[in-house]
């Protein structure tokens, strides 16, 4: 049971696009940023931006902690979500690496615009092929639709998820959350993605 609620959790937090697969009560916001304060069910976040942010956590709220991976770890068959940016060369360069777990092959399958970094995007693919290059290795993905070519440097942090609690929201602890923001301007999740054991949410 505890495996299937981790695997759950995933679906919505993995990408922005898995987000709107349901009539969400509110626009879709992913928060980046570091512990303030957590109080109870309210989580306030030192936003990357600069604000802090005040978050109602649902009653039920669950904690990911991020756990590292090596660029070795990816295999062929793997379901893999990388960040990346366009180099000079026309190559995505990767960012970060998500291997998701085999349950959640298929989470927002797609190439999306992402907001990590200024013209990023997000894929979310089935890694067909792995090469070796000059400058790291070449994951080749395939989505629905189509298929890419991603260069991941050996700096590229590479991760998964895991299990966590709220003792991992410590003040400090960097965070993702993909929130909802209602039209007052209120903000709402149901699960953090929090720094875990030194290792901080990449993406």
């Amino acid at each position: 049971m505890r495996r299937l609620a981790i695997a759950a959790a995933l679906i919505t937090l993995a990408v922005g696009p898995a987000l709107a697969q349901a009539p969400p009560a509110g626009t879709p916001t992913r928060i980046r940023g570091t512990v303030d304060k957590l109080d109870g069910q309210t989580l306030m976040v030192k936003s990357r931006e600069g604000p802090v942010l005040t978050i109602a956590l649902a009653p039920n709220f669950t904690v990911l902690g991020v756990v590292k991976k090596r660029l070795s770890d990816i295999k062929a068959g793997e379901y893999v979500g990388a960040a990346s940016i366009k180099g000079s060369d026309g190559k995505l360069h990767a960012i970060e690496v998500l291997i998701f777990p085999e349950a959640m092959k298929g989470t927002g399958e797609g190439e999306h615009p992402w907001d990590l970094v200024g013209d990023s995007v997000m894929t979310n693919a089935t890694v067909s092929g792995i090469a070796k290059a000059p400058d790291g290795q070449v994951l080749k993905v395939s989505y629905k639709g189509g298929e890419s070519e991603v260069v991941v440097p050996p700096t590229a942090p590479v991760v998964t998820f895991g299990p966590g609690d709220a003792k991992l929201l410590k003040r400090g602890a960097t965070v993702f959350l993909g929130a909802l923001k209602a039209p007052d301007g209120s903000l709402t999740a149901p699960r953090v993605i929090a720094e875990k054991n030194g290792v901080k949410p990449p993406m």
